[in-house]
């Protein structure tokens, strides 16, 4: 047998050896594909499920996580009940961990600094609020602009948090309740003196919120501007 008889019986012989790993390599790829597919569909389930039980919908969302630990919109998901079940230390780590998956993630950097505020962590919230700005494609920055204006007057810092309302106000449409943010815009034109101005904010919280919660706030507030 010749030296390129030989070589050719080896090409010849490993032949069944790497048809055999693309096999297994195909089969592992189909069956990853399969469990993010599950995943998905407990995801999807604690979606519908939540409006109505919580607690089928956490459990839906548990095992999303569980079969694939990367799907950012199931630990999103995950955090949000965590966070109506008070149990912020555990929402914390699941929007971190959404985080972690995507960089990007406004939505969960909003959500991120709304826990940590609740939490009196403010400058951290700040930051989770300007990190979810930093995306030019986040679809709603007037919810992470609304609660950084609130943030930021927390902190003492009453021109950047009029600035942040201001752009929060002007969305359209908006993704918070127009009322809302004008109260909030309205309480910082009073406390920087700007009379003019948070009269007219907290008079446009009476009109949007016609004999509500809010419009009483502004009523209050109006009557010592008087």
């Amino acid at each position: 047998m010749t030296k390129r008889d030989r070589l050719f019986h080896r090409r010849r012989d490993y032949g069944p050896l790497i048809c055999l790993g693309l096999v297994s390599m195909l089969g592992g790829c189909a069956s990853d594909k399969e469990v993010m597919q599950k995943s998905q569909g407990h995801y999807q389930e604690g979606i519908a499920s939540l409006p109505g039980d919580r607690q089928k919908a956490f459990v839906s969302f548990q095992k999303s996580v569980q079969l694939n630990p990367a799907n950012k919109e199931a630990r999103y998901a995950l955090g949000h009940v965590y966070a109506l079940q008070g149990k912020l230390s555990y929402a914390e780590e699941q929007f971190r961990a959404a985080i972690k998956i995507d960089e990007t993630y406004s939505e969960a950097h909003t959500y991120l600094g709304q826990v940590l505020a609740n939490q009196d962590r403010w400058e951290e919230a700040i930051e989770c609020y300007r990190q979810a700005l930093a995306n030019p494609l986040y679809p709603t920055p007037d919810l992470a602009r609304y609660h950084l204006g609130r943030a930021l007057a927390q902190q003492g810092d009453l021109q950047a948090s009029m600035e942040a309302l201001e752009d929060a106000v002007s969305a359209s449409p908006p993704s918070v309740p127009p009322a809302r943010t004008h109260l909030e815009l309205g309480r910082v034109y009073y406390k920087l003196g700007y009379t003019t101005r948070a009269r007219e904010s907290l008079k446009k919280v009476g009109t949007l919120d016609k004999g509500g919660e809010l419009a009483r706030a502004a009523d209050e507030l109006l009557t010592r501007l008087k």
